[in-house]
């Protein structure tokens, strides 16, 4: 199959009107075959127009019909076989192994997704049946349950070409939700979009659903995003990436008439706190941990370690001096577009620029290759400086940590205590050592979508319980995971059906209960029919 350089437009492919623009290959910076043209004002519109006119027809689908569509999406994905896999390393430098990895987790969610929605859970399907006789006031019959929000913009991650993208998380619960899906594929990686959007395409003309169903757009620049947001037929916007993009997307959201909801997970800097008696334990350990986890895919993860908050003293000098020696060894890593050099060097420039911050070891130096190589590097600040300088807690994406010295217990609590929030945060603890940590557990609880004991925060397993997620600037809306069968609660809504027609309301509250599920009755949990 060939990559053309076109775009789908519910259920056709056609080339852009707009901008042109290629794909390069960041290990050697040269560009890629083919030339693509980006969608034109007119053609956003009529992706969000073909969505809007099938939202309702999708939303009121059967759970197994589109849990059969979300299997055939992994399929087909599987399908491309050898193809997607080296055009994926060849966007994003990423070795093959990577590729295959996100190739499994990406139809490993689709399938879990199908699955979930099954069993109805998702529906929070409630019936409180009406008792005309009660006093002093009659109760009516009264049964509520999540429909689809309706069309959602999901834009693709430049990180995560498979798993965060065209098919990815948000592509996946939207889908799940019986929401209609217009992404705007990544320019890092339009290859790669175009070969799974091929794929998710014929599992929606298989699966015998509208075209509107799936879309996909590109263009060079913010300007094809901003008439995603803005169109109004879209009503939520699913986003992984730059705090900067996140919150430019959110402003547009809610200048809108109709303001909508954007589920914009930004990443953080996922502060790793070192208890005491663990460094004494494991120090060397611990930084071998942590040099692994702070260069895996070249710190171009969100979930990255870019803080480490520890007492001074003779444990946290092992850590350093190990981490450090580690460091050393690490090569120069191969970043994912010429842009993400520029902010990891730009970044790192001003990290170091900060009061009291000094450097403790770096990588190996990058090549002069032509490709967007960087070196890892480690820093380090007094607690008294990291307290009085805001600029300290901003995110350098990319191989880089700072490790913060408090000079005792109480200044590591306030430098937890100042901390904005975050994805993840981590301690390292020895056995019963965080019985004596409780109010700094109950910090960093604040302030965290998820907490890890003795592990580092790379790896976001995609399971039931998964968070990922966290107070502001880590996502625009703590309540939700962006990873996980929790995430489809970001594309629905309750409605309320008071003394409707039994025989004309959703399958999920008829009394005859035809989907078998789970429904809280009156109070109770049963699967039983009423009446």
């Amino acid at each position: 199959m060939s990559i053309t350089g076109k775009q789908l437009i519910a259920g056709e492919w056609k080339a852009g009107n707009a901008d042109s623009f290629r794909a390069v290959n960041p290990a050697t910076g040269e560009s890629l075959e083919p030339e693509f043209i980006g969608a034109d004002e007119q053609q956003v519109a009529e992706a969000v127009a073909a969505a809007s006119a099938c939202a309702a027809e999708f939303a009121n689908t059967a759970p197994s019909v589109r849990a059969e569509f979300l299997n055939r999406c992994a399929d087909e994905i599987m399908a491309l076989g050898d193809e997607l896999l080296e055009r994926v390393t060849a966007e994003t430098g990423y070795p093959r192994a990577r590729a295959e990895g996100e190739r499994g987790r990406t139809c490993g969610q689709l399938k879990l997704f199908a699955e979930w929605i099954v069993s109805g859970e998702y529906l929070d399907a409630r019936i409180d049946t009406a008792l005309p006789d009660r006093q002093p006031l009659p109760r009516p019959d009264l049964r509520s349950f999540n429909q689809a929000l309706g069309p959602v913009a999901v834009f693709g991650a430049s990180n995560f070409p498979l798993a965060f993208s065209v098919a990815g998380g948000d592509t996946a619960s939207a889908f799940a939700a019986g929401c209609p899906v217009v992404v705007k594929g990544h320019n890092s990686h339009p290859g790669t979009s175009e070969l799974v959007a091929r794929a998710v395409g014929r599992a929606v003309e298989k699966s015998g659903l509208p075209g509107g169903v799936f879309s996909l757009i590109l263009g060079a620049g913010s300007r094809v995003g901003a008439e995603l947001v803005k169109a109004p037929g879209i009503k939520a916007v699913g986003f992984t990436g730059s705090f900067t993009g996140g919150t430019a997307l959110f402003k547009l959201a809610n200048e809108r008439p109709e303001p909508i909801p954007v589920f914009a997970e930004m990443g953080s800097v996922n502060p790793v706190v070192l208890l005491p008696q663990a460094l004494e334990n494991s120090a060397e350990a611990i930084a071998e941990g942590f040099i692994t986890s702070l260069n895996m895919g070249t710190g171009q993860f969100c979930v990255n370690p870019g803080l480490v908050l520890s007492v001074e003293g003779e444990g946290l000098d092992r850590f350093t001096a190990a981490a450090g020696e580690a460091l050393s060894k690490v090569g120069a890593g191969v970043m994912l577009n010429k842009n993400t050099l520029s902010g990891y060097r730009s970044g790192v420039g001003h990290l170091r620029d900060q009061a009291g911050v000094e450097q403790l070891a770096a990588g190996e130096s990058a090549g002069e290759d032509g490709g967007f190589t960087c070196q890892a590097g480690l820093f380090t600040v007094s607690g008294a400086e990291f307290l009085a300088n805001p600029a300290l807690q901003e995110e350098v994406f990319g191989p880089v940590s700072l490790v913060v010295k408090c000079c005792d217990r109480e200044e590591l609590l306030a430098v937890v205590g100042s901390l904005k929030g975050q994805l993840t945060g981590t301690l390292q603890c020895a056995e019963g050592e965080l019985d004596s940590y409780g109010e700094l557990v109950q910090q960093l609880r604040q302030r965290v979508g998820r907490i890890v004991v003795n592990g580092f925060p790379t790896g976001v397993e995609v399971c039931h319980a998964m968070m990922h997620g966290g107070p502001f600037p880590a996502a625009t809306d703590s309540r939700f995971t962006s990873v996980g069968t929790m995430a489809i609660a970001r594309f629905v809504r309750p409605i309320c059906f008071q003394n409707y027609p039994e025989n004309l309301l959703p399958d999920a509250l008829k009394n005859s209960n035809p989907l078998g599920i789970s429904r809280l009755v009156n109070g109770g949990k049963t699967s039983d029919g009423i009446g």
